[in-house]
């Protein structure tokens, strides 16, 4: 049985060609790849790749300046960080949180809107495996370009289940008996009917924006096509803590508003949503209030 796409590439000793991530004392990372006969460089001295390649991961190298660096293979999320970037990323937090509520599964059929720099789309990629089908839709050419770059940087070459085209999502969606539908572009409201038709019953659409507005006219817009379920927005944010000895407290960084996430299920064909019990706050849907679809 054949190793999934990119797994060898994820264990085992160093190897040509394989990403590194070392970690110098004071836990800054460095990524490089691993090329016989080069060396790394860094103001605290150099040492020979040829001398990490081989070694098994978690191995320890010691620069010219007697430096001691930690070699590791980044994780996705360290991966996706550090890459070119074409647009902003989807961060590991978020793209987490859309593993998991938009329940992406090993050979799901998956579209996704707005590729970026392709740091989603390497997530998704690895959740649905190489049975699975992940079909991504970028306005941008230059962006497209920079994401198949990271993504087939990462697992070594072109990835079988995934599938990259240029143009706008409404105007191309081709795909029908869709498992689960992603959005992270600026107006997901615009592309609802395209994907309504191409989700299956059950099947879950996931929108990431940044803004209250937009988390605003998204839910709305859901809501008004009539053929979802009631739409769960929310947000996550991360907080680390610093634990040595008896000092236990909080980091005075976190990682906070990042993004919005709504999701929401689709019903059957003919299925009304069943109504709210819970009622709107009095004065949600004022005099003044136009609609998700009034500009």
């Amino acid at each position: 049985m054949s190793e999934p796409t990119g797994a060898a590439r994820r264990r085992g000793p160093f190897k040509v060609g394989d990403q590194v991530q070392l970690t110098d004392p004071k836990g800054r990372h460095y990524t490089f790849t691993l090329e016989a006969g080069k060396n790394f460089h860094t103001h605290k001295g150099s040492f020979p790749h040829d001398e990490l390649i081989g070694a098994p991961e978690g191995s320890v190298v010691r620069t010219t300046g007697n430096v001691a660096y930690l070699a590791l293979r980044p994780l996705l999320p360290d991966y996706v960080l550090s890459m070119p970037r074409g647009a902003a990323v989807v961060y590991p937090k978020d793209a987490g949180q859309i593993l998991a509520f938009a329940d992406i599964f090993a050979g799901a059929r998956v579209v996704e809107a707005g590729v970026g720099s392709g740091s989603l789309s390497a997530f998704l990629l690895r959740a649905i495996g190489d049975h699975g089908m992940l079909h991504s839709y970028e306005r941008r050419e230059d962006f497209a370009e920079i994401a198949q770059q990271n993504v087939e940087r990462y697992f070594g070459g072109p990835h079988p289940a995934w599938q990259l085209t240029v143009g706008d999502l409404q105007d191309n969606l081709t795909d029908a008996d869709v498992d689960r539908v992603i959005l992270d572009m600026l107006a997901p409201w615009e592309c609802l009917e395209a994907v309504s038709k191409a989700l299956v019953p059950g099947g879950i659409l996931c929108c990431y924006v940044a803004t209250t507005t937009q988390l605003a006219r998204t839910v709305e817009s859901i809501r008004e096509i009539g053929c979802f379920a009631e739409p769960q927005p929310w947000e996550s944010m991360i907080r680390n803590w610093h634990v040595e000895g008896l000092a236990v407290r909080p980091d005075h960084r976190m990682i906070g508003h990042t993004g919005f996430l709504v999701t929401a299920r689709r019903l059957a064909d003919g299925v009304e949503p069943p109504m709210r019990r819970r009622r709107p706050a009095k004065g949600a849907y004022g005099d003044d209030y136009e609609g998700p679809n009034k500009s």
